[in-house]
């Protein structure tokens, strides 16, 4: 555990003990075969699609940064003068990096099963967080499942701006065939396309009730 939370800067100014930063290397392929264990068998209904994107929320560098900070990991880091004197503490790349080399470490010492209960604890209700936002969210993944029973066909999303630069808006109309089912508008060309897909599920689980079903 020493060894996983001594960051390079540290041990620059005292030779001879290693870094963290090989434990990291091994906490990182441990962490993403862990997460993508416990969410294969909790989330039985989930894609893999949706697994995957599950994954990705979680097994990053600005989630583990929150993670780490959620139980107080950089008060434990071994840094170096300059580094902690410049905020280190509170770094998210250091952050991410040493909870990393501490999920390494955890594996070393204790193995497979040992690392898995710290992560299972670890990650929580966040992995159930995620996996409601997916569910909420990603109304373009449903309203293509749902065109694809019901027409045999994709949607397609027709986009349009307005504004400057600094202050664009995008319009989103998603047409099924020549039958425009929704529209939308948003900050950026992803949100204009989730409101107009979330607008055209309402229309078509209203309109066909047993596709929903």
């Amino acid at each position: 555990m020493r060894q996983a939370l001594s960051h390079r800067s540290w041990c620059a100014e005292y030779p001879g003990n290693p870094s963290n930063e090989r434990l990291e290397f091994l906490g990182d392929a441990v962490l993403g075969w862990v997460v993508a264990d416990i969410a294969y068998h909790r989330y039985t209904d989930l894609p893999e699609g949706k697994l995957t994107d599950l994954r990705k929320a979680v097994v990053n560098a600005t989630a583990l940064a929150q993670m780490a900070d959620s139980v107080g990991l950089g008060e434990s880091i071994l840094l170096g003068k300059g580094e902690a004197a410049a905020g280190g503490r509170r770094k998210p790349s250091i952050l991410s990096d040493t909870l990393e080399a501490v999920i390494g470490a955890v594996y070393v010492d204790g193995g497979p099963d040992s690392v898995r209960h710290v992560l299972t604890g670890l990650l929580g209700h966040r992995l159930d967080d995620v996996v409601d936002r997916l569910a909420v969210l990603d109304h373009k993944t449903a309203l293509q499942e749902l065109t694809a029973r019901l027409f045999d066909r994709p949607p397609v999303y027709l986009i349009r701006e307005e504004g400057p630069d600094h202050e664009k808006r995008f319009f989103a109309s998603v047409m099924i065939g020549s039958a425009r089912w929704g529209e939308g508008e948003g900050r950026s060309k992803k949100q204009a396309e989730q409101a107009a897909a979330r607008e055209a599920c309402a229309r078509l689980q209203e309109e066909h009730p047993a596709a929903h079903a």
